[in-house]
């Protein structure tokens, strides 16, 4: 790779790989290269990958198909994250042009591997044990946001529900030192970053090494710190959501008024079978916490349609609690069945049509519900986190405290730069975003 090295990097999946995402730009741009906007133009191409569900898999070795040609040219390709972790060498017979796999826990190594690549190897291989602390402290990451930024409290997952493939691409639960993770958090308020979120698979899972802070404590004093504005978490895991995790929201302003809460089914039977470790009853008693704040909080969830041995009145259970929690929004999708997960055992001997109509049956539900979740703030006056420019509209684009968008006029010749937080008084609502008018 002679003069300028470049590279192209695309990210699948989740939050957790955004961010793992960051830290692989920092490195490499530190090692020397320089971030491209294309395949054709980069000497080394990345993908980082999600194995959560099944099309985000086909995606990866799709795209690397499509772009097979452009070894021949000399560019090198590779693997990161969870599908690189789960199939491992695998992957070099399956897409011979491929020279590296790399597992999230393996990034503080990349220099070492880029080193490799650039000295002619053609199968550099990163799986390191998953148990290691040190895949939190990356040196060097490039924040794609310079005013809201990713903080990752723990990694991994000890849960080991039937549909999932997380413990076996990321590791048991191990979580980071509350005073890194406030460390980080003072630094990136020095640097500027008003918004934080905290991130884990089950985050609520925290356990601090050193025994200082619970997960509450930790959401609190990360709040206090000064600068910070806005504070997020995800995801949390029902099991370990706490009640003084909703004190600790009512108790800072700081704490963004918003829970995602996923119950994967309204039905206890479906629960046990997907070995989510709590009941309906139980999932609605944190709900019942979450509603009796001092404030409202708004909560979305995740929902799986279809899973093996779902009957339709579990899935009528399911419906039912749309309606009894009444969600600002649900991620929902079709059971598909993932490598190496207890499910793979279980009959799916629901057809995909009938998985199909009742996840466009629950989509629909939850529409209306959504439709009037949104009405209700319509006359209020919300503060909202600038984010960019719909020049098409003519609006300015924001987040509000609670996750939803606000698109809103000003009035100004010039539109709020992104990262300035505006008051805003609701003027429409959808079912997925809000309208209005900054206050003046």
């Amino acid at each position: 790779m002679a003069g300028q090295k470049t590279f192209y990097l695309e990210t699948f999946g989740c939050q957790m790989n955004v961010h793992d995402s960051e830290k692989v730009i920092g490195t490499l741009e530190q090692q020397g290269y320089a971030r491209v906007e294309t395949e054709e133009a980069a000497d080394l191409i990345l993908y980082n990958t999600c194995s959560i569900r099944d099309k985000a898999e086909q995606k990866v070795f799709h795209r690397l198909n499509d772009y097979k040609a452009l070894y021949k040219q000399g560019k090198r390709f590779g693997v990161l994250g969870c599908v690189a972790q789960q199939e491992g060498e695998r992957i070099f017979e399956r897409a011979p042009f491929v020279s590296l796999v790399s597992g999230s826990a393996s990034y503080r190594r990349l220099p070492e591997m880029l080193v490799q690549i650039e000295q002619g190897a053609t199968r550099v291989t990163g799986l390191d044990d998953r148990q290691t602390e040190e895949t939190f402290e990356t040196e060097f990451t490039a924040r794609s946001n310079p005013h809201r930024g990713y903080i990752t409290i723990i990694e991994g997952c000890d849960k080991f529900c039937a549909y999932c493939v997380v413990p076996y691409t990321r590791g048991k639960e191990r979580s980071r030192r509350s005073e890194s993770v406030l460390a980080e958090a003072r630094r990136m308020a020095g640097a500027g970053y008003t918004e934080i979120q905290l991130l884990g698979q089950n985050v609520n899972s925290y356990r601090d090494p050193e025994g200082k802070h619970s997960f509450a404590e930790l959401l609190a004093a990360v709040g206090e710190v000064p600068g910070i504005r806005r504070v997020r978490f995800t995801t949390s895991h029902p099991r370990d959501f706490t009640r003084d995790i909703v004190e600790a929201i009512d108790a800072v302003p700081t704490l963004c008024d918003h829970v995602h809460l996923p119950v994967q089914s309204g039905s206890s039977k479906v629960l046990r079978m997907m070995a989510r470790e709590y009941t309906r009853e139980q999932y609605l008693e944190r709900i019942g916490w979450i509603k009796g704040a001092q404030r409202p909080i708004s909560m979305t969830t995740d929902i799986i349609a279809g899973f093996p041995g779902e009957t339709a009145e579990d899935f009528e259970e399911t419906l039912g609690l749309l309606d009894e929690v009444q969600y600002d929004g649900v991620f929902a999708f079709k059971y598909s069945p993932r490598p190496n997960t207890p499910a793979l055992s279980m009959a799916d001997s629901i057809p995909d049509e009938e998985k199909s109509k009742r996840l466009q049956i629950l989509l629909d539900r939850q529409r209306e519900i959504q439709r009037a979740n949104y009405e209700k703030h319509v006359g209020q006056v919300l503060e909202a986190m600038v984010e960019g420019v719909n020049a098409a509209r003519g609006q300015v684009v924001g987040r509000t405290s609670q996750n939803k968008t606000l698109n809103f006029t000003t009035g100004q010749p010039i539109a709020p730069a992104p990262g300035v937080y505006v008051p805003v008084l609701v003027t429409k609502a959808f079912p997925n975003s809000l309208v209005g008018e900054a206050v003046q």
